[in-house]
């Protein structure tokens, strides 16, 4: 069995800074996050192919390596961003100052206290697994690089690793960086994460 590699780049930082934009809010790239995601892929370009989230913080530099490259690009519907609601276009400080008991139970267990208006966790996992697993199976034998969120990034390890949706939002990805996953002749595994560079 041929082993296919996928790995995930969380966009880099957009205008605006942080805040929660889920798939409603759609901010490009800042320059501080197109510098970003060209430190962390360098001049090096493993892949076959290249898979982005519809959103322009993943869509624009997805475009931008896959024409520098000479690499097919997709785009996939299923890897935007988890949906948050009234939560959208708001910093968590500014979620705190609202409804700091809300924000505190959403951290405590994110699956039963989602945001009001906020897609559902379970409903979102699904759709992560079933994109991710379409990679692995559409593409065997080769190195493809998905540019999503860090959402889509905790959804994909929750498959991978089997982990319950109350579990994933204890797990750091900073902009930019790299996780992989290698489908082998023994199931899906985690190669690694969070990394800064491919180097």
């Amino acid at each position: 069995m041929k082993e296919t590699l996928v790995d995930f780049i969380r966009h880099g930082e957009p205008v605006g800074g942080r805040r929660y934009r889920g798939d409603g809010v759609d901010d490009p790239l800042s320059e501080t996050g197109w510098a970003q995601m060209w430190a962390a892929v360098g001049d090096q370009a493993p892949w076959q192919r290249v898979v982005s989230s519809p959103l322009q913080r993943c869509q624009a530099f997805a475009l931008a390596l896959a024409e520098k490259h000479r690499l097919p690009l997709s785009v996939e519907q299923r890897f935007r961003e988890v949906g948050q609601g009234v939560w959208e276009g708001l910093t968590p400080d500014e979620i705190v100052q609202r409804d700091p008991a809300a924000y505190a139970a959403f951290h405590h267990d994110p699956r039963r206290n989602r945001p009001p208006g906020a897609e559902p966790l379970d409903a979102f996992g699904q759709r992560v697994a079933e994109a991710l697993e379409e990679l692995f199976s559409d593409c065997p034998g080769e190195h493809v690089l998905v540019v999503a969120h860090a959402g889509v990034i905790r959804a994909a390890l929750g498959y991978v690793l089997q982990s319950d949706p109350v579990a994933w939002y204890r797990t750091r990805i900073d902009n930019a960086a790299l996780t992989r996953f290698r489908r082998g002749p023994y199931g899906n595994k985690l190669e690694f994460h969070n990394r800064p560079s491919l180097g």
